[in-house]
């Protein structure tokens, strides 16, 4: 995430804040503090086109009294969607693929992330998709360089994995610091490799119909794959999305209109976004502000998919904060037929996603 919980500490917000503090004090700030979600957390398999990358045994696991619909709940909270437990049932999938395509072929697929800097929050990513990595049988490679790196540097590796035929997902660790352009070195990344998705033609393809992209970005692919899980009914329904960042609100909004939803982004210049996200079945926040989202901008009934990771000030906190969402939580859940936690909700999906991702470019690459 392009924000550390230390940057934003000086942001002191409380739970649920009287509604006044809503849209006229926080929408200009969207473009400040979008959610920099550069896979540190990640969707399944493809959505919208092969519809998983797995087996589909896990969704039978929900019966048809679990099916969730955007109408009235008649239920004093929502249903809570459960990002810890479908992210480890996508692992335990990945896990169980991969093993076969050991013993079959004799190939493991291999991820390789590269980090320049010494970020705190950075680290952490990276650590812990290598473990996810670890735990599913993926090879992980892993490149870390200081700070002062020149962007040749960081190309010259790009370069090294890309022709590499152990390696079958690139991953380049956001933010990078201030004096590389980001845009060349991503750009960098062979598309055939591109797992986070972030590559041109890959968002291109995304957006065309007709056309598919080799790679969705993981976070937006985690959302959808959050409401497939939970058998949300996509087709048809009005869906707003919150938030146009390139990482997770246009991304997300693409594929909910592969889905044959009726899709508005709300944004930095939209007027009265309230009125807009009241008419929607299905709501996908993503622009970093804490508790924006009342539950006065919700349709009764509607699906809440949470993406927010914000830190606030919490003196009752070891840490000193807490993690809350762009949705005021306590008042959605009283509202919403279903919603996800923050944390604990779209977050454990990210990196299963990332994971699904290369073990499809894997797949792909050895026809498998």
């Amino acid at each position: 995430m392009a924000s550390s919980p230390v940057t934003m500490m000086k942001m002191k917000v409380n739970d649920c804040s009287p509604p006044s503090t809503t849209a006229a004090r926080l929408l200009p700030l969207f473009r400040r503090h979008q959610i920099h979600f550069r896979s540190s957390v990640g969707p399944l398999q493809n959505p919208c086109f092969p519809r998983t990358i797995i087996t589909h045994a896990s969704r039978s696991s929900f019966s048809s009294s679990s099916v969730i619909t955007a109408s009235m709940t008649t239920e004093a909270s929502a249903k809570v969607i459960d990002g810890k437990k479908i992210a480890k049932d996508v692992r335990d999938e990945i896990a169980a693929e991969i093993s076969l395509m050991k013993d079959s072929i004799s190939v493991v697929p291999g991820l390789a992330v590269i980090l320049v800097g010494d970020r705190k929050d950075s680290a952490t990513y990276v650590r812990n998709k290598k473990k996810a990595c670890e735990a599913v049988g993926i090879k992980s490679y892993e490149v870390c360089l200081p700070e002062d790196s020149t962007e040749e540097e960081v190309l010259k590796y790009i370069s090294g994995f890309n022709d590499d035929p152990m390696v079958h997902g690139i991953l380049v660790q956001l933010p990078l610091p201030s004096h590389m352009n980001e845009q060349n070195i991503l750009n960098a990344v062979r598309i055939e490799k591109d797992v986070d998705g972030f590559h041109p033609l890959n968002i291109g393809r995304l957006a065309m119909r007709g056309r598919e992209p080799l790679f969705v970005p993981c976070t937006p692919k985690g959302c959808i794959e959050l409401l497939h899980r939970y058998n949300v009914e996509i087709k048809g329904k009005r869906a707003v999305v919150v938030g146009r960042s390139n990482i997770v609100g246009m991304p997300a909004a693409l594929l909910l209109q592969r889905e044959d939803a009726t899709v508005s982004i709300v944004h930095s210049r939209t007027k009265k976004p309230e009125e807009i996200t009241r008419q929607a079945d299905i709501i996908i926040s993503a622009v970093g502000q804490p508790n924006m989202v009342r539950g006065s901008w919700i349709k009764p009934g509607a699906v809440i998919i949470d993406v927010g990771i914000n830190p606030v000030e919490d003196a009752t906190n070891p840490r000193g904060y807490r993690l809350v969402g762009d949705v005021c939580f306590e008042e959605a859940s009283k509202v919403a037929s279903a919603i996800t936690p923050v944390p604990g909700g779209v977050g454990p999906m990210t990196i299963a996603m990332l994971l699904s991702n290369t073990l499809l470019s894997a797949k792909r690459t050895y026809n498998y």
